[in-house]
């Protein structure tokens, strides 16, 4: 028996340990790993490994079968792009009990009504756990096919042997490959397993979703390279103790990144939240200062959110600051450019920032917003319930425009808010909104004064 070390960036491996991997350059990812000595036979990871296979002349492929399949969960169609493309491989990251196999499940039901052909294999659970959690979200008709199995080439045999339309693995880190000595979930049984799995979607026009677990860090566990391999990346976020469940598109070859669908965990599964922006605000206060709504755009959606600052004396010599939902570095930035531009002695000052929902968000289309609650909140002056804010703030206080303004304006025109302080260059984008009123400013001092 053998050794090698792996690194569980990029799938690098080498007979050595090595401090810094010396194709990725990342250091201390070396994962040391048994392995098979026994010649193991190499397969082409092309599409097809035929000797017929010949270039082809690019305007005459046909598109006509790569029609998308409608899951009819429209929060998970937008994600993916407009649907399913066959012969894509989508890989499915989470926390434990987030609802990741609860989505499969419901996919698998839309997808049997429509008279799809999908097979369901799980190395986690047995088939009378699968019924029990299938019970729960509805019947099933018989298009819907399950299979306990870990083996991958004999998961590859059944899968030849009668193709279905979508098949999905529940989870990548429970198979296992015959031809590698290596434990199941390993960095190289994850590689081989997608590597696999890839090649039958490629081969067989199968749509394939495997799950993958995630690491504490938050990434999906294995090499980094897993996710370069398959077409489409999706997350599950938000906490598993709390209602909402945020789907987030990370990477698809077939759409556009960053898109987000939203859910709600009830009793019978995950149910779809067509309108964000009002979840997002639900319960919020009108007359406590420190809190404002801002509009964020997630993909191609814009999103109301509140924000909000509390602002505090410290009680030590080293004032804190933390975000939740935001970025900590940016608030210290932010709190730096209002002390030095605006004159506003808050340096010794402990500063929090909170994005009600659980929302996630790094756009800096935010930083107005949170400008103006961490001022309301020093000054403990409300600011008015009906007012949205956004707008990037540079380091001379100056509010830079944003992209996709109009959308975000007429997002909080239809949630019934009055007034919107946005960047002064927006303005002209937005010239023909009406019933709603429209202020320009061009820094910081001037947004301060709509306060």
């Amino acid at each position: 028996m053998k050794t090698a070390f792996f690194c569980n960036e990029c799938g690098y491996d080498s007979a050595k340990w090595f401090g810094m991997c010396p194709v990725c350059k990342a250091a201390g990812t070396a994962v040391e790993e048994k392995i098979d000595a026994r010649p193991v036979v190499k397969t082409s990871a092309g599409i097809s490994s035929g000797s017929d296979n010949k270039p082809v002349v690019l305007k005459e492929v046909s598109l006509e079968e790569e029609d998308r399949i409608q899951i009819k969960i429209d929060e998970l169609d937008r994600v993916l792009g407009g649907g399913i493309v066959p012969g894509s491989l989508t890989l499915v990251g989470g926390d434990p009990g987030i609802g990741k196999s609860t989505l499969l499940l419901q996919v698998c039901k839309k997808l049997g009504d429509a008279e799809h052909e999908v097979l369901y294999i799980s190395g986690e659970e047995s088939l009378k756990q699968i019924k029990l959690r299938a019970i729960r979200i509805g019947d099933m008709t018989e298009h819907i096919k399950l299979l306990c199995e870990t083996c991958l080439e004999r998961i590859a045999e059944i899968i030849r042997r009668n193709p279905p339309e979508v098949v999905i693995i529940d989870s990548i880190q429970t198979m296992y490959s015959e031809h590698l000595e290596a434990t199941p979930g390993s960095v190289s049984q994850v590689r081989e397993a997608t590597n696999i799995l890839m090649r039958i979607a490629k081969e067989q026009g199968v749509s394939v979703f495997i799950v993958g677990h995630v690491t504490k860090e938050g990434t999906v566990a294995g090499p980094r390279v897993l996710e370069h391999m398959v077409d489409t990346v999706l997350y599950f976020e938000g906490d598993r103790h709390a209602s909402y469940r945020i789907l987030r598109g990370v990477k698809n070859r077939f759409g556009s990144t960053n898109e987000i669908g939203v859910f709600e965990m009830k009793n019978e599964g995950l149910v779809e939240v067509p309108n964000p922006s009002e979840y997002m605000l639900n319960g919020r206060p009108l007359d406590a200062s420190g809190s404002i709504v801002s509009c964020a755009l997630e993909g191609t959606r814009p999103i109301l959110i509140e924000i909000q600052a509390l602002v505090s004396r410290t009680n030590f010599g080293f004032p804190r600051r933390q975000g939740a939902g935001s970025d900590m570095n940016r608030l210290n930035l932010l709190m730096a450019v209002l002390e030095k531009r605006m004159e506003i002695q808050i340096g010794d000052y402990d500063a929090y920032i909170n994005i009600a929902g659980g929302m996630k968000i790094t756009e800096p289309a935010i930083d107005l917003a949170m400008v103006m609650a961490i001022v309301s909140s020093f000054r403990n002056k409300p600011v008015d319930g009906d007012t949205v804010a956004f707008g990037e703030v540079g380091l001379s206080g100056e509010v830079r425009a944003v992209n996709a303004a109009a959308s975000r304006v007429s997002e909080a025109k239809k949630l019934g808010f009055k007034k919107v302080i946005l960047p002064y260059s927006n303005l002209e984008a937005v010239k023909d909104i009406k019933d709603i009123k429209i202020i320009g400013v061009h820094s910081l001092k001037d947004a301060i004064e709509n306060l």
